[in-house]
């Protein structure tokens, strides 16, 4: 049996914070398109409502009344990503990927790093 590989909608860049602020600038890029219908952005920021709200599905379970809040969130950006035209998913993805690489190249480039050492000469 052949399984194909697991795609991602942005490659891992390394890091699970660097993953999720990726994330989170393609669910941006996603409200703001007009190309995306207004009644599917209305999950996400539903999702963000229920954060703010004080209506909890796990109360008074200490440690766990986090977890909705969490489990929201993720069920709200996946749902939003997935209802969205794969076409303009795929092109602002490759976008912010892009963008991406562009920024890790011109703050890691150790290319243009020159080992020395530096004396003081005073003219006598």
């Amino acid at each position: 049996m052949n399984k194909k590989p697991s795609q991602s909608i942005i490659p891992s860049q390394g890091g699970v914070l660097k993953d999720i602020t990726l994330r989170a600038k393609l669910v941006f890029r996603l409200l703001g398109d007009k190309r995306v219908s207004p009644w599917i952005k209305l999950i996400p920021i539903g999702a963000l409502v229920y954060l703010v709200s004080p209506i909890d599905l796990i109360m008074g379970i200490p440690g766990l009344d986090a977890l909705d809040d969490a489990a929201i969130l993720w069920l709200g950006y996946y749902t939003f990503i997935e209802l969205c035209p794969p076409e303009i998913v795929r092109e602002l993805s490759k976008n912010i990927v892009s963008n991406n690489s562009i920024i890790d190249e011109a703050t890691q480039d150790d290319d243009e790093i020159v080992d020395g050492e530096a004396t003081d000469v005073t003219d006598k």
